[in-house]
């Protein structure tokens, strides 16, 4: 088929594709709204009020999670030059290509995220953006939350400080931020922290209301509520920001090693975003803006929200737009280079899935996960095939950029999950299975 053709053939299915949107569209987001009883009202009635407290909690996050920078604060990550241009979606039938959840129920893909509390798909192989779909008034031109899928942004840009022989991975975290000598990360090394196997004492939980997490981590990140934690001031409390948590609270676990686990914990990102912060010497959203957000073509701005001391909240705080997500996925998936500029050194992202004996013993030993699918965790991203480049970045209440460089293929899905952590959601995994299901098929 000739250049022209194809471009003919992708304005006849955008078309069609609009006058059917169009034909469905006012009656789906009129029965999604009335449905889901989010902000409902001017000003919003009380039960349906988004607020700091209650933003993650569902249905509400279906507003809060495409609305971050109400409940949380923000700084802004600007787009630069020309949009690249994501042609289709060429394949809308993928809307109904069987797939199947985690119970075995097989059901079409669209129906599939559906059912599982998505948010925004989108589907794209090569350059093409085949399929794409939005639920519960979220859209093309929206940011969504990312959560922890931050953290593989983290370390996509520390490879570039790392191939300027700026880091080494070999050192301790201390040798680049001194105010980390005689915290648990002091004995670490920098390849520890991007493997989670930095064997702290401090552990990671979502339902502990008394937890060290919920209590003193959460709010000094500002992305979780304790009363009156907004109203503390820095010179009223040895814990104001997150650095100052890492850097005064953090201990050594005496009963484990580092690099002997994978104990998957949110602080080993913000370690890496002060090391980023401390050896460019530029705020670590200006350094995500300047050399990677500015050259991937994006479509939209970009956000990220800060922490109580107005820091980026490294290890959870990006937000964009679907489209956008993409293609950050898709600079990824082809090794480092887009819009025929090599972004990222190929060989920092061709490490993402080198993975050791060690690696894998570590997910293995790990309960928690050991009814899904990951191989193992490595530089901050989670790894399930690697012999066909098949992992991803994830984030909680089921936030996913899916890469399987096999299919040539990057999927992103944005969702309001009840549930927090992917493990052992039935949510989380259905949707997870389904694409994989997907990448199949796209290969055949």
């Amino acid at each position: 088929m000739t250049k022209g053709c194809m471009v003919m053939k992708i304005a006849f299915l955008g078309w069609f594709t609009a006058i059917y949107l169009l034909a469905i569209g006012f009656a789906v987001v009129a029965g999604e709204q009335a449905e889901s009883g989010v902000m409902q009202g001017f000003p919003p009635a009380r039960e349906t009020q988004a607020t700091m407290k209650n933003y993650r909690e569902h249905p509400l996050n279906q507003w809060t999670f495409r609305n971050a920078g109400a409940p949380l604060n923000v700084v802004m990550i600007p787009r630069e030059g020309k949009i690249r241009e994501l042609l289709g979606p060429t394949q809308p039938g993928l809307a109904n290509h069987n797939v199947s959840d985690t119970a075995g129920k097989t059901m079409g893909f669209q129906a599939l995220f559906a059912a599982n509390h998505a948010d925004g798909v989108v589907v794209v192989q090569g350059d093409e953006l085949l399929y794409e779909h939005y639920f519960h008034q979220f859209n093309a031109h929206a940011q969504h939350l990312w959560f922890s899928m931050s953290k593989s942004l983290a370390s996509t840009a520390l490879g570039l400080l790392v191939a300027q022989g700026k880091v080494d991975l070999s050192e301790s975290p201390a040798a680049y931020v001194p105010e980390l000598k005689g915290s648990g990360f002091e004995r670490v090394t920098v390849q520890n922290v991007l493997d989670m196997a930095s064997s702290v004492d401090f552990h990671e939980t979502y339902t502990n209301l008394d937890s060290d997490f919920a209590i003193h981590y959460a709010p000094a990140l500002n992305l979780g509520w304790l009363q009156g934690a907004a109203d503390v001031q820095p010179e009223n409390t040895p814990i104001y920001g997150v650095h100052d948590f890492l850097a005064n609270f953090i201990k050594p676990d005496p009963q484990r090693e580092p690099g002997g686990n994978f104990d998957y914990n949110s602080s080993n990102a913000d370690v890496l975003g002060w090391i980023i912060a401390r050896v460019s010497g530029q705020p670590f959203q200006d350094f995500i803006q300047q050399n990677i957000w500015s050259k991937l073509g994006a479509e939209h701005d970009a956000y990220i929200a800060v922490d109580r001391a107005y820091m980026p909240a490294v290890t959870g705080g990006m937000n964009s737009t679907t489209r956008d997500a993409a293609r950050f996925g898709m600079m990824i998936r082809d090794r480092g280079e887009y819009n025929g500029q090599q972004i990222i050194p190929q060989a920092w992202v061709d490490a993402n899935v080198v993975i050791t004996d060690r690696l894998r013993s570590n997910m293995k030993a790990n309960t928690k996960y050991s009814d899904d699918p990951w191989s193992a965790y490595h530089n901050m991203w989670w790894v399930l095939d690697e012999t066909i480049g098949e992992y991803c970045a994830v984030g909680i209440h089921g936030q996913v950029i899916y890469i399987n460089r096999k299919a040539d293929t990057v999927m992103v899905w944005f969702s309001s999950q009840p549930g927090a952590s992917a493990a052992r959601d039935p949510n989380f995994q259905s949707k997870l299975k389904a694409a994989r299901l997907l990448a199949a098929h796209l290969t055949e």
